[in-house]
């Protein structure tokens, strides 16, 4: 179990080692490459660690050193980091999908001397970025495919850097573990920049202690130990995928396993079946999303079953989770439910395994969030931050709600100022923002409170509601509350809708903009023998319009039924012409929406929302799925969505 692993091991080096003598064949890590699953054991683990520290030492790598790193997860990836640990350096993870301009200012400004990328792809990348980036004099690449006819002096490979580490360590093999020994909690273990929701991106400097102690606590709270298994599929620079598969890792020794690429991971979890799950609520959507386009394939009798047994999962299946009374003739329907359809659902999930599931990210839709419990996956929501180390506040088991993200873990402090901004206090705070005083100040006051910038409230069992964030929560004209990611949570459940951008803010009424899913929307298109050439032309059509209005009147529906903001239902709306993208700017790396770069960048389409148009014309280049690109040129429709009387008894009803 987690408490198995004495707290006085306080650094992940020291970590590392105490595992590979603790545990030493035990595995570390797996990855699948070429179709097969590959081992580290601790020790293995432990034996790379070390060639590596030993060769980055004779580098020239110093103690508070950064090393960017530019990778999918790979066994590879974790050892580098915890190598750069071991002599006291910063690893800095960016984000492997992200173009060669987003790049330079992290290596700017943390004056990054070295870096490790995985293939052709990132070192292409870095040379690009060379002549404003002086200070990176080292590329260590992993994968040597496509790089011979490469002659930079800049490059080394990894296999050679390895090499020359184990000679090294060969010479003087004390040389590591001294420099482990001097490392201290309080030391810097790393920087993680965030995504830039709201401007430009920032380093949060972490220490050991900050990521090691929420890690642990959290650990022990859900009985994690080395017998669980954690699949790392999320971007090695999200402070969550770190928490995950570095910090809770090492204080429990369980196994972390990296999935063959991106497209595999479903067919990987089904293979390697985690105990242990994560999930942002877009991830979870797509899976859905998976799940009723199979179930509208499917024969006659498979979705009668599908739904009868679904209807009684709804029911019952989240109580039986949380240990609440159900009848026994409830608890028979249900276990022939598992037999017949939950079972092998979470089979085609990759969830058979999971004992413990969490999400967050962002606020997750009740019904989203109701389908995965009532098929038996303990999926809990949890809540915090880059800044925060992640674990804030986690959901016990017994109290699990979709409307909260649980409790304060312990240790943790929170308070809500009078604006409604929660406040934190607690063992993960970063300790600042990298070479930016004013904006770590900002964010922390002289009593050590971090303003997180959400807003929300405690509920009468003290668990914590975030409704938004601060500056996005505003009013109508009216003065009804405007939550716009609330409104976009509930429309992206629906299988068709893919992301939605709301506004209305001091205006008379919500507007929204739509990207459908072309995997759901042609799936359904081609049931119905409609022809379409790309999502460009799937958007444009009035079948489609009519399909997601359908959604809109739904969520509508909901709406009216909630008293606070049942004026905020959304009155008119067009589709997109284009899918909203990273590299276009409209969305983070960790795909959230930039509603106010939207809003700016797609002016001519909002106005046109809200002065009563039924069209608008957009010229605008994109990009097809062969990777060419063309311009496009054409009306968008703008449609007027049903809404109802606030409390009317017909919007009960379709809500219900």
């Amino acid at each position: 179990m987690a408490s198995a692993v004495p707290a006085s091991f306080d650094t992940f080096p020291k970590l590392l080692m105490h595992h590979a003598q603790a545990r030493g064949e035990r595995p570390a890590i797996r990855e699948k490459d070429l179709g097969i699953w590959q081992t580290w054991t601790w020790r293995e683990f432990a034996d790379e660690v070390r060639a590596l520290a030993c060769a980055l030492a004779a580098e020239g790598l110093k103690r508070d050193g950064h090393v960017a790193l530019v990778s999918d997860n790979r066994p590879r990836l974790y050892a580098a980091m915890c190598a750069v640990q071991c002599l006291g350096g910063v690893p800095v993870p960016l984000y492997q999908d992200a173009v060669a301009a987003e790049m330079a200012f992290p290596i700017q400004n943390a004056e990054i001397a070295m870096a490790f990328a995985e293939d052709q792809e990132q070192v292409d990348k870095l040379l690009e970025i060379l002549p404003q980036c002086p200070t990176l004099a080292r590329i260590y690449y992993d994968d040597p495919r496509g790089m011979r006819q490469y002659n930079q002096p800049q490059l080394k490979s990894y296999e050679s850097l390895l090499a020359a580490g184990r000679e090294a360590y060969q010479r003087d093999p004390r040389l590591v573990d001294a420099e482990i020994e001097k490392g201290k909690a309080s030391d810097i273990a790393g920087m993680f920049f965030t995504s830039g929701t709201t401007g430009v991106a920032k380093g949060v400097v972490h220490t050991h202690a900050s990521l090691l102690q929420p890690a642990r606590i959290a650990a022990e709270m859900e009985g994690l130990g080395d017998e669980d298994v954690v699949l790392a599929y999320l971007p090695p620079a999200w402070i969550g995928q770190n928490i995950f598969s570095c910090a809770q890792a090492f204080v429990t020794g369980y196994c972390i396993c990296c999935p063959e690429s991106p497209e595999t991971v479903i067919t990987d979890m089904r293979e390697i079946g985690p105990t242990y799950y994560f999930a942002p609520p877009r991830v979870l959507e797509a899976l859905l999303t998976q799940v009723s386009i199979r179930m509208e394939d499917a024969g006659r009798l498979k979705r009668w079953l599908y739904a009868k047994f679904m209807k009684i999962a709804n029911r019952v299946g989240g109580a039986l989770l949380d240990g609440k009374p159900v009848s026994a003739a409830e608890r028979l329907l249900y276990g022939l439910g598992d037999v017949l359809v939950y079972g092998p659902l979470r089979n085609v999930l990759g969830m058979s395994r999971v004992r413990v599931g969490y999400t967050a990210g962002e606020a997750i839709g009740p019904d989203l969030f109701k389908f995965y419990r009532s098929i038996g996956i303990n999926l809990k929501q949890l809540y915090g931050s880059t800044e925060t180390a992640v674990f804030v506040c986690v959901q016990p088991n017994g109290q699990v709600r979709s409307d909260t993200v649980g409790p304060a873990v312990p240790g943790v402090e929170l308070r809500f100022s009078p604006e409604r901004e929660l406040l934190i206090r607690s063992p993960g705070l970063f300790r600042e923002y990298y070479k930016n005083p004013q904006a770590t100040h900002e964010a922390k006051d002289a009593e050590g409170w971090f303003h997180t910038g959400d807003a929300g409230f405690f509920d009468a069992d003290h668990h914590v509601k975030i409704i938004d964030r601060v500056k996005d929560v505003g009013k109508l004209a009216d003065g009804t509350l405007f939550a716009p990611k609330y409104l976009e949570n509930k429309l992206k459940f629906f299988p068709y809708v893919k992301e939605a951008v709301c506004f209305g803010h001091l205006r008379d009424k919500v507007c929204a903009f739509i990207n459908i899913d072309p995997e759901a929307i042609g799936n359904w298109a081609e049931k119905r023998n409609l022809p379409y050439a790309g999502y460009t032309d799937l958007a444009s059509r009035d079948e489609v319009y009519d399909l997601v209005g359908g959604c809109i009147e739904r969520v509508n529906a909901d709406l009216a039924g909630e008293p606070e903001i049942a004026n905020s239902q959304i009155q008119r709306f067009l589709i997109l012409h284009k899918e909203l993208e990273a590299d276009d700017g409209e969305l983070t790396r960790t795909r959230k929406v930039r509603r106010g770069f939207i809003g700016e960048k797609y002016r001519e389409l909002v106005e046109a929302l809200y002065a009563g148009r039924d069209s608008v014309h957009v010229e605008a280049q994109v990009r097809y799925e062969d990777g060419r690109t063309g311009t496009y040129s054409a009306d968008l429709k703008i449609r007027d969505a049903k809404t109802f009387a606030p409390g009317a008894a017909q919007a009960l009803r379709r809500a219900a």
